[in-house]
């Protein structure tokens, strides 16, 4: 058992299904409302409470939103609420809607430094800063992410994909490979699909982070089996919501935002 699987077993996990979408919905303003909202082709873009979350587009069925036309003037919660929806249209757009809170640069770092959580923002790869601390260990990567063959050569790495690109397993596999690895690293779109809570019950004696632009930076998810977040914050949102509306896909890291990263202080 690792160092922080070995911290979270002094915790009594939350055992419901939903909550971890409960936890994220409950730490935004009762007052907020929806300003705007971008059905991008690579992203969905929220933009709301001064901030602008984004989610990564759903690939895996055909986009349908049962609030078009009435999401821009709704109460944040209500849109964010839809993080549970089994239409992954709409949990994209509650996705996007807690990352217009949660993710708001000042916002991440203040409740970062106070739970007493390490915040870093050199805008690095999650991958990269972590490279010394994963070599030569048994690494999982949930989702296919651009850049891994660094990773590869460094670890005994398995890449996990629900459309496997070649080397990779098919996502059953991480019912046999999770419980076997040191390191799991797991997209923030299993937020989307529901598969994230499954995921953290089998990497629960790995380090776990929960990287890449969907992801919510709410220490919150700590309590779940969540050792680091690495997740984007948006600085200007207006440089960014274009990029969302005329379907770009990174262009955004050139254009006001950039990833961050929160760890645990026990994890370390």
């Amino acid at each position: 058992m690792s160092d922080s699987s070995a911290a979270r077993a002094a915790h009594s996990l939350p055992s419901s299904f939903w909550s971890i979408y409960d936890v994220l919905v409950s730490g935004l303003p009762e007052d907020a409302r929806v300003d705007a909202f971008a059905a991008g082709i690579n992203w969905f873009g929220v933009r709301a409470d001064g901030g602008l979350g984004l989610a990564m587009s759903p690939r895996e069925t055909p986009v349908r939103i049962g609030p078009a036309g009435r999401v821009a003037g709704s109460p944040l919660r209500e849109i964010a609420a839809l993080a549970r929806s089994w239409d992954f249209g709409e949990a994209a757009l509650g996705i996007a809607a807690l990352n217009a809170h949660h993710n708001q640069p000042a916002r991440a770092r203040e409740r970062a430094e106070r739970a007493g959580c390490v915040f870093s923002e050199t805008g690095a790869s999650v991958f990269t800063q972590m490279l010394p601390r994963i070599a030569g260990r048994r690494v999982a990567v949930i989702g296919h992410f651009h850049g891994l063959e660094e990773v590869a050569r460094a670890c005994k790495l398995s890449i996990l994909e629900r459309r496997p690109q070649s080397g990779d397993l098919p996502d059953p596999a991480c019912e046999a490979v999770l419980p076997e690895s040191d390191y799991v690293f797991i997209t923030g779109t299993t937020l989307i699909n529901k598969t994230l809570p499954r995921l953290l019950e089998l990497a629960r004696d790995a380090f776990v982070c929960l990287a890449g632009p969907t992801t919510p930076l709410a220490p919150g998810l700590f309590a779940f089996g969540v050792d680091l977040l690495a997740g984007l914050v948006v600085e200007n949102p207006d440089e960014v919501w274009p990029v969302v509306q005329e379907g770009g896909r990174h262009a955004f890291f050139e254009h006001g935002a950039r990833m961050v990263q929160i760890e645990r202080a026990a994890a370390r």
